[in-house]
């Protein structure tokens, strides 16, 4: 066992005396140590139950036979950061959790790792986490908030800040607005419609990372805490088997993963987060694929921000499994390994839609006939972008483009009503390096709808977008405006065209005649984690990862990434943390 080395034999007496001063016994430090990370706080409904579910679980460990041992980590809740500045620190959270997930279990030379995770960047972060360790591990999502109501009718976090761009339009009083905040959270649990966390608690199912149906179950819901209990037992199973998150995450799985986001229009941000996970796990898979799997596969489910439903709404209809039994037998998917049983395929091998439901259609009967998503290049995005297609039909447009220096001053101009119908919306220096952060532009998006454009304007953008954002939008661009990409290039008035079948986003305007005379700004930040980011984070395309600092080093010749160096991870890193 990996814990072999703080605990067999006589010169590891001191950390067995620190062990046996927590309330371990020598029979407990003699089992598997089991890592319980939690990302437990009472700053978000999202993570505010885990402190509670981390009690079965535990529960679940033990009796397997083994020791768990809990940690907790930071986190940044979106829906509270969101169009503020501290939305910065979304996106390198996600680093920030993983890192610390790692250097906890390293550090303890801990034997497996069970991941309680809720809001947006803790089930990715988890995952990348479980792939640099390479170790039994598995996640368990804490589940979905359930709906409020507001005049009888479901609403979630989504409605919130559409309500903010209606009463900014007059179309709403701040009356109706603060009942619809009041309403909008009644309890624990992340956001609810098929936004980021509920996306990722999808892919991380179908990587089998997590198992079949945990995820599914609200986080209110009286089953919950023994689905934990469920996890505790299969992670020591894990142990027994050899079994580790390499073995899962492979390039079959990350396709399928794929193709249930595109299959149920899911975040966006699952892009970014599976290429990320992709290449914690040494896997080759490229963003392209993710194009290649929106136009083979339609959507299946009626799912909110582009839908009717809610995740609740989906457990109770049959859950993940019942999605992915559709696309199996349509021939969408490939059988892979998981944490909790012989294959994916005999995982929902039994499953069915609960009678009349209406969130789920089979294959052949879609709600819409390609994915929720698409790739786009052309002189604009050289190194590809990311349009969103849920909640509308559109796959062109064309028009000038308003050009905005950040967010704050796009949801400036669009609550003023200084955007018309047919504008391009263009928000640049906001992507991983220049924001820094690649902040998600949820404010101006829904600000949008709720001024009854979303059906008439397009958003071009670095940046990223809420998993509860819809309408004709397009991000990730790269390369980004802060690293000199086209984006910054850009000038009032300039035509844009978006074209989703040629997968094109480009200008006519001569982008060539105006590089001599752009500047690179100076960094947003010279010291802190801020700065480090900006330093060492990589393409969007890539994934936006800051794993892989000697990349960016070696390409701007500060490094050799060699054996001659020193600093190269092929000279002195031990094997276990070679692509760490």
């Amino acid at each position: 066992m990996h814990s072999d080395r703080i605990k067999k034999g006589m010169h590891r007496a001191p950390a067995r005396a620190m062990l046996k001063a927590t309330g371990l016994s020598d029979e407990d430090i003699a089992r598997p140590l089991v890592a319980v990370v939690n990302t437990w706080s009472e700053v978000t409904p999202c993570n505010l139950h885990l402190r509670e579910l981390a009690v079965p679980l535990k529960e679940g460990v033990r009796a397997a036979g083994g020791t768990p041992i809990e940690f907790n980590t930071i986190l940044v809740t979106d829906g509270i950061a969101m169009g503020s500045e501290g939305m910065q620190a979304s996106l390198m959270s996600r680093e920030t959790i993983a890192d610390s997930i790692e250097l906890a279990v390293r550090g303890h030379c801990l034997d497996a790792v069970v991941i309680l995770a809720g809001c947006d960047k803790t089930l990715p972060a988890a995952a990348m986490a479980l792939a640099r360790l390479d170790r039994p591990g598995l996640v368990l999502y804490g589940g979905s908030i359930m709906p409020g109501r507001h005049h009888e009718l479901a609403i979630t976090i989504q409605d919130v800040f559409e309500a903010v761009g209606a009463c900014a339009a007059g179309r709403m009083d701040e009356d109706e607005l603060g009942e619809i905040e009041n309403a909008a959270c009644p309890g624990a649990g992340a956001c609810g419609g098929q936004f980021t966390a509920n996306t990722m608690a999808q892919a991380l199912t179908v990587l089998g990372l997590s198992p079949m149906g945990a995820n599914d179950v609200p986080a209110v819901h009286p089953t919950k805490p023994e689905q934990a209990r469920r996890c505790g037992g299969l992670v020591m199973d894990m142990v027994r088997r050899g079994a580790s998150a390499r073995d899962l995450i492979t390039t079959d799985s990350l396709c399928n993963a794929a193709t249930v986001v595109t299959a149920t229009a899911g975040s966006t941000n699952a892009i970014l987060h599976l290429l990320a996970i992709a290449r914690e796990a040494g896997q080759p898979f490229e963003i392209d694929e993710f194009d290649r799997i929106a136009r083979e596969t339609p959507v299946i489910t009626d799912l909110k921000p582009g839908g009717r439903f809610m995740a609740p709404d989906l457990f109770a209809a049959g859950g993940t499994a019942v999605v992915l039994k559709a696309l199996a037998d349509a021939g969408k998917l490939a059988d892979t390994a998981t944490c909790d049983g012989p294959s994916l395929f005999a995982s929902f091998a039994d499953a069915q839609a609960t009678e009349n439901q209406q969130v789920v259609r089979p294959v052949a009967d879609p709600f819409k006939p390609r994915g929720g998503f698409g790739i786009l290049y052309g002189n604009l995005a050289p190194e590809g972008c990311v349009i969103k297609l849920a909640g509308h039909g559109r796959l062109q447009h064309s028009g000038p483009a308003r050009v905005f220096d950040g967010e704050d001053a796009a949801f400036e101009a669009v609550q003023a009503g200084r955007i018309q119908a047919g504008d391009v919306v263009v928000i640049r220096y906001e992507g991983p390096r220049g924001g820094p952060g690649m902040r998600e532009m949820l404010a101006v998006t829904a600000a949008l709808v709720g001024q009854g454009l979303s059906d008439s304007v397009a958003l071009v953008t670095d940046g990223r977008f809420s998993g509860a954002t819809y309408g004709f939008m397009i991000g990730h661009v790269s390369p980004e405006a802060a690293d000199g990409g086209p984006l910054a290039l850009l000038e009032e008035g300039d035509i844009l065209s978006i074209d989703v079948d040629a997968r094109t986003l480009s200008t006519d305007a001569d982008l060539a005649s105006r590089r001599s005379r752009w500047q690179p700004r100076p960094p947003a930040a010279t010291q802190g984690v801020y700065a480090r980011y900006i330093d060492q984070v990589s393409s969007a395309s890539t994934g936006a990862t800051t794993a892989f600092p000697f990349e960016r080093q070696a390409a701007s010749g500060r490094v050799r990434n060699d054996s001659t160096n020193p600093l190269s991870p092929s000279s002195n890193m031990p094997t276990e943390t070679q692509g760490a």
